[in-house]
């Protein structure tokens, strides 16, 4: 055995050939025998740019000085816990119900913990029992973080402020978590060869029994059923204790259908962009000048123009513009700037490649797979990165000017920045391919990577369990989703940086994270754990693999007659058939030209009148709501109403939005309405 399970699942972990795990199978009381899956890893101005640092904003017991008794679990790399950001100043005695440890290994002993970073494990047997022993000469054996990532991720979430913090002069300003006075909990279950969910499994069956609050899991691994994913799996019992588990949406996009972690008991969070961006301008000998990206902080080019050269045509190798190892010829590109294109190998060490033979800045272009979206990197020669359409006009000119020049210039960092936020193209994006009548991603929330927007929901979502300690992870997902926002002040949809054009539901969810207005939302979508074992039975699950999720003996009723859609969901996604696909239809029921949900509204602010108000996908598209007003007076009170769709037939492939809204004139409870055609 490699790890025995007494929280997330009954059961334990081991190596058995393809032919035990078959017999295994067969054996009376195992419920199922699941594969070992590998899984991958998916700030100074973000709680600016969310309002948190307007204290007068929030409401007083949920200050941005309170929420010291939060834990938030970090599943990732582990920490350094020299990071200037686990300092534990103005912490007091963690809280007597947390039964965390800080485990001593290599490079980390019991004092690298504190009052901030309050626990420490390292899991890797099922790391080892697949790829063989870790290489204890290039990573530690223990909670030490030898990459960056997860100190990156936990300090995102919780860490503490930070002043004087910046990249090499880029960003400067005070670096701190989303909440920064959380506890923090790493729990490391990724290292070089990859994350196993052996390994993730122990972790959150541990970070359940530590005490955790909320957990945040920046990883993963594809999907699959919700009984055979074992994220899905841990999280609902995670979800069962209270905890609420924010998961990455994956960086796969802009494709559809490529998310990760979509079950409904998980915050699926998708990446927006900052207002900030650190420009960098390419000149061309023309007079031309093109926007690009960069946080090169090295001696500047010379103020002269320099020849310009396309890899491409500085190599004797075919793939030569993409700047590998090896494929530049220094007779060529010394003393020049070479225009690379992006893709395959590392962005930086394209630089280096151009540096090594002799070149004396590059040009980063992006091709149609990445488009518009611009990523900044510390480049090892002056170096910017410019978007497919501006490296497509270089390019031109580059082969039509006999003797092309360029100069680069860099212009330091810059705030203020709009359109913004924007969706980032390699955000993940829906429709959700497990249970398409449960939109995802839930929501958004800022920066360069799936990996940091998900800590910073993370955090917020400890804030909103510091304010509101007797709401359930529904009730929190509920109101960092129903608050969000989808338009910018000016009426318009956010935008899509992949196409240049507006978002959809399908890339946001219920929008962008806006925390000000969640820790006081008026109304939540409240579910239990009997809500989700009701979706299971929609789902036409067999009790074994319900068991395999509940963790105890389920029986659908036969009589009942369930439904995907009325799981008690802050947003609302529906299946049509065309006229021609006749027949297949959608777990729950979906397809029909009508359907009909069923939702109920929590009363958690002072109560009062609530109307609602519908904006319709299309004339093609009726959209009723019964009763249209509830009234609410007291805490915790209940109202339940119906929503029904009613829609034309429309081509295969079409995909149209709409949007629901309970208002009392102070309060807007948001749910995007997302209908798709097969």
């Amino acid at each position: 055995m490699l790890y025995t399970y007494n929280n997330v699942i009954h059961g334990f972990s081991t190596r058995l050939t393809p032919e035990e795990a078959k017999s295994m199978e067969q054996i009376p009381g195992i419920l199922s025998v699941l594969p070992e899956i590998k899984y991958h890893l998916h700030t100074t101005h973000t709680p600016e740019f969310l309002g948190l640092d307007k204290a007068d904003g929030l409401p007083p017991k949920s200050n941005y000085e309170t929420g010291t008794d939060v834990v938030i679990g970090v599943l990732d790399t582990g920490a350094w816990p020299e990071s200037p950001s686990y300092d534990d100043r103005g912490l007091g005695p963690v809280h007597s119900g947390w039964k965390g440890e800080c485990e001593v290994g290599k490079s980390f002993n019991s004092s690298s913990c504190n009052n901030k970073l309050i626990g420490a494990r390292a899991f890797y047997k099922g790391y080892e029992a697949t790829l063989g022993p870790i290489d204890e000469s290039r990573e530690s054996k223990s909670p030490r973080d030898d990459d960056g990532h997860g100190t990156h991720t936990s300090t995102t979430a919780g860490g503490a402020p930070v002043e004087g913090a910046s990249l090499f002069k880029y960003a400067s300003g005070t670096a701190r978590g989303t909440a920064p006075r959380a506890r923090l909990a790493v729990y490391k279950v990724c290292w070089m060869g990859g994350c196993f969910s052996a390994d993730i499994l122990a972790a959150m069956d541990l970070a359940v029994e530590d005490g955790v609050d909320v957990l945040s899991m920046s990883l993963g691994g594809g999907t699959s059923d919700y009984y055979r994913d074992s994220v899905a799996i841990g999280a609902f019992a995670a979800m069962e204790r209270g905890i609420l588990v924010s998961c990455s949406a994956g960086n796969a996009g802009p494709s559809q259908f490529t998310l990760s972690n979509v079950a409904p008991w998980i915050l699926t969070v998708g990446a927006g962009t900052l207002d900030r961006d650190f420009p960098a301008y390419v000149s061309l000998g023309n007079g031309k000048n093109f926007s690009g990206v960069s946080l090169y902080s090295g001696e500047a080019l010379p103020g002269s123009l320099l020849p310009l050269v396309y890899a491409g045509n500085a190599t004797n190798v075919t793939n030569g513009n993409l700047c590998m190892t090896g494929t530049l010829l220094p007779e060529k590109v010394s003393g020049k700037i070479v225009l690379c294109d992006r893709g395959i190998n590392a962005r930086v060490q394209k630089g280096a490649v151009v540096k090594a033979a002799g070149g004396a800045g590059m040009i980063l272009a992006n091709t149609a797979a990445n488009g518009e979206e611009l990523v900044a990197d510390a480049h090892l020669l002056p170096a910017t990165t410019v978007g497919q359409k501006n490296g497509d006009l270089i390019r031109d000119y580059l082969f039509s000017d006999p003797k092309p020049t360029a100069t680069i210039f860099f212009a330091g960092t810059k705030l203020g920045v709009q359109p913004s936020p924007v969706v980032a193209a390699f955000s993940s994006r829906g429709p959700n391919s497990i249970t398409a009548e449960i939109l995802k991603p839930d929501l958004i929330a800022p920066v360069s990577g799936t990996s940091m927007s998900c800590p910073h929901a993370s955090g917020l979502a400890a804030l909103l369990k510091a304010a509101h300690p007797d709401w359930s992870p529904a009730a929190v997902r509920s109101a960092l989703m129903t608050t969000a926002y989808s338009t910018y002040k000016s009426g318009e949809k956010i935008l899509d940086v992949a196409t240049g054009k507006a978002s959809t539901p399908f890339d946001y969810g219920s929008g962008h994270v806006d925390p000000v207005s969640a820790l006081d939302p008026g109304l939540v979508y409240d579910a239990t754990v009997d809500d989700y074992i009701d979706f299971l039975c929609a789902l036409n699950y067999s009790g074994d693999q319900i068991k395999s999720l509940a963790r105890k003996d389920i029986t659908c009723n036969a009589r009942e007659k369930y439904s995907v859609r009325n799981l008690n969901y802050p947003s609302f996604a529906a299946l049509f058939e065309t006229a021609q696909s006749g027949g297949g239809g959608s777990s729950g029921g979906g397809g029909d030209s009508r359907v009909v949900y069923t939702r109920t509204l929590t009363n958690v602010g002072a109560g009062g009148v609530y109307k609602v108000s519908v904006t319709s996908p299309s004339q093609s598209v009726k959209v009723s709501v019964e009763p249209e007003e509830l009234s609410f007076g007291a805490k915790n009170e209940k109202k339940t109403y119906t929503v029904t769709l009613v829609a034309e037939s429309m081509p295969s492939g079409t995909n149209l939005f709409g949007r629901l809204e309970w208002s009392d004139g102070k309060h807007i409870v948001g749910s995007p309405i997302a209908l798709s055609w097969i």
